[in-house]
């Protein structure tokens, strides 16, 4: 089933929002450049050299704005971008591009 228009509006808002902090967005960049495999949380935090409880709370608001998934590989935690997401943002973005403004008709702006 499709998204309403609605929705794509609203999940898009909440990713953008997410990537609104600087910290969040280098944590995504790095994700990102991980590749599909990952990296495990102690690496995000070796590279980003922040705080744990910091590192937690960041990743928490990157995964339920749904631009990063976590998984338990035994003993740890495996943190991945969501391309799928991250691809349908940048489509979502960009999909009216160059088309083109028109004003409604003058009726539904009264």
């Amino acid at each position: 089933m499709a998204k309403s228009r609605h929705s794509l509006e609203e999940l898009a808002a909440r990713a953008l929002a997410a990537l609104g902090n600087r910290t969040r967005l280098r944590m995504f960049r790095l994700l990102t450049r991980a590749g599909r495999d990952g990296l495990v949380v102690g690496q995000v935090q070796r590279h980003l050299g922040i705080p744990a409880s910091t590192l937690a709370h960041h990743l928490s608001t990157l995964a339920q704005a749904g631009l990063v998934v976590q998984e338990r590989r035994g003993r740890a935690v495996v943190c991945t971008a969501d391309f799928v997401a991250m691809n349908g943002l940048t489509a979502y973005l960009t999909e009216q591009c160059c088309t083109g403004v028109h004003l409604e008709a003058e009726a539904d702006a009264a």
